[in-house]
């Protein structure tokens, strides 16, 4: 699964490695952990526009919601895609084929359940540097506010060998991609075929994980804080890797 991501670079840093620019720069802060259910706006980069990155919001509501009652059930549960259903489900086959995205990330945070105990890691790319997760999006209109909103959901798929041992229950991980297929995942011209096959796990060379402090599960304090990402040794569980 994936539910907690972090955004951390500046800026102007994100705009280079992307090739992108923001619509609204001044919407942009360093995140250090978004929680999914939180529903927060995060920058994305859609086949709508290759060029430039928005915000929208975590947890898809599909466009033919009609009220928004539903629209808040649905989206609790659209959080996360699987890969292997993608295409089947009815709130995820319209986004799959006509409406992708990028999400933006650095990191990303999981548990590892052991003796009864949950302890957290941080996984980032060897460098630390941004790194894209496969997405989908659509946009709802509020009927009662007239209002358009984008949403998107994260495409999820089977663990890697390091991920299998983070995530050691459910065994699951974000779509990451490389750089070469980046802009092919928002091209829509490309066959549906094509599209599938970059929904697979990266290798587990390219990424690095380490344990984590217990404030990232603290709901009552700021989580959004550098302290949050940072190494931290449980004294009864040394890192893994």
């Amino acid at each position: 699964m994936c539910y907690y991501i972090s955004i951390t670079p500046s800026r102007p840093d994100i705009e280079k490695v992307f090739g992108a620019l923001f619509t609204q720069p001044e919407s942009y802060h360093p995140v250090y952990s978004a929680s999914a259910f939180s529903y927060p706006f995060l920058p994305v980069i859609s086949n709508e526009n290759p060029q430039a990155i928005d915000f929208y919001q975590w947890g898809l509501i599909p466009f033919w919601v009609k009220d928004i009652e539903t629209a808040n059930k649905i989206r609790k549960r659209t959080l996360n895609a699987r890969s292997e259903t993608i295409f089947e489900k009815p709130s995820f086959r319209h986004s799959i084929i006509s409406k992708r995205c990028l999400v933006l990330a650095d990191g990303f945070f999981e548990w590892r359940h052991e003796n009864k105990k949950k302890y957290p890691y941080y996984i980032t790319l060897e460098d630390h540097t941004p790194f894209v997760i496969a997405g989908i999006w659509d946009v709802w209109m509020n009927p009662e506010t007239r209002q358009e909103v984008r949403t998107f959901s994260v495409i999820t798929t089977a663990a890697n060998p390091l991920l299998e041992k983070v995530h050691n229950t459910r065994k699951r991980m974000p779509v990451i991609l490389p750089e070469s297929e980046e802009k092919r995942w928002i091209d829509l011209s490309i066959p549906l075929s094509e599209a599938s096959g970059m929904l697979k796990p990266c290798s587990s060379d390219i990424l690095k994980a380490h344990t984590i402090s217990p404030l990232v599960n603290n709901r009552a304090a700021n989580r959004n804080t550098p302290e949050v990402i940072r190494e931290y040794s449980w004294g009864d569980k040394r890192n893994l890797f």
